[in-house]
């Protein structure tokens, strides 16, 4: 991502809001403190509402921080959940290979969000994840999920939280994304900006 032409400072953070969803026990918590802390996170108190991390990365010399916010997928919360999707930069659905169900509410937990972020382009940054690839007992083969991924034109992630595979590299994906249309719109605004400039002052007549 190269940002030509835009008048931003390298030395600026950048803050962008990353927002995970996905159903009840799918192991968004486990992927989120695997990426942040490099811990497997084996607590399986439900999120309630949500709760938030951040983590600074380096993506092409631009100090990005994202603020990921973790979920809760019970369905008597869903409300309330959407309610957090609200200047998302980027989103993550998650499910479990484990678990059909929670595969087959990806359509619901996608559509929830795209309604309920301020109107933006069908292309808003996202990424699926297919979490606990560890265990042995899998329902959801690979094959189907890239499917309905490349259907929907979202890259597709299998990760274990558990064993740290691919964790980091679905989150940087999704933060390179949400980077790059973040610049978009920057861009777009100061172009826009231009654009208006010469017209803001009125001819002068002469007398």
């Amino acid at each position: 991502l190269s940002p030509q032409g835009l008048s931003m400072d390298a030395s600026k953070k950048v803050d962008l809001k990353i927002i995970i969803i996905g159903a009840l026990g799918v192991g968004k918590t486990s992927l989120l403190h695997q990426y942040v802390h490099k811990t497997f996170y084996e607590d399986y108190r439900t999120t309630l509402g949500a709760s938030i991390l951040t983590k600074v990365l380096p993506v092409d010399s631009t100090p990005l921080k994202l603020q990921i916010w973790d979920t809760g997928g019970q369905e008597r919360f869903r409300s309330m959940v959407s309610t957090f999707y609200k200047g998302s930069d980027g989103c993550m659905l998650a499910f479990d290979v484990t678990d059909r169900e929670s595969f087959e509410a990806l359509d619901n937990w996608r559509d929830d969000f795209l309604e309920k972020v301020i109107p933006r382009e069908q292309d808003f940054p996202m990424v699926v994840l297919g979490n606990k690839i560890d265990l042995s007992d899998r329902q959801v083969p690979k094959e189907m999920a890239s499917a309905w991924c490349k259907e929907k034109d979202i890259p597709y992630f299998e990760v274990s939280a558990k064993n740290n595979i691919n964790v980091a590299e679905a989150f940087e994906t999704l933060a390179k994304q949400a980077l790059s249309t973040y610049k978009g719109i920057f861009e777009s605004y100061l172009t826009d900006s231009i654009k208006l400039t010469p017209n803001d002052k009125p001819k002068q007549s002469c007398c």
